[in-house]
């Protein structure tokens, strides 16, 4: 499973800009959740058996990497929540989920 790893604030930038060229699924995971670890688990899955090549894919562990998550807020204009999944196309949220709706159906469906 490849995805790029957002730890710090530059890390974040160049996947924001990266979203002009290609859209880029960014999820958003508490370690210390298991809500969040379920949501983990339905990612991981989607990202190895149905991830289409023309989206990127992006984790940024919230409570390790905070300043990452709010910018990512910041940047977005979407409310923090996780574990949460976003869709960002041309450096804007098109999508986004939180918590029981992060399934593997419903990156399907949306994360394209």
């Amino acid at each position: 499973m490849s995805f790029i790893s957002l730890q710090t604030v530059e890390d974040w930038n160049d996947v924001l800009q990266k979203s002009h060229e290609k859209p880029v699924l960014v999820f958003k995971h508490s370690t210390r959740c298991s809500i969040s670890a379920e949501a983990h688990e339905a990612w991981e899955s989607w990202t190895r058996s149905a991830k289409s090549a023309d989206v990127e894919t992006a984790l940024v562990r919230v409570v390790e990497e905070r300043p990452v998550s709010n910018a990512i807020e910041e940047s977005l204009g979407v409310k923090h929540a996780s574990p949460q999944a976003i869709l960002v196309k041309d450096g804007k949220a098109e999508w986004n989920a939180s918590h029981w709706n992060i399934t593997e159906s419903s990156l399907a469906e949306n994360a394209r």
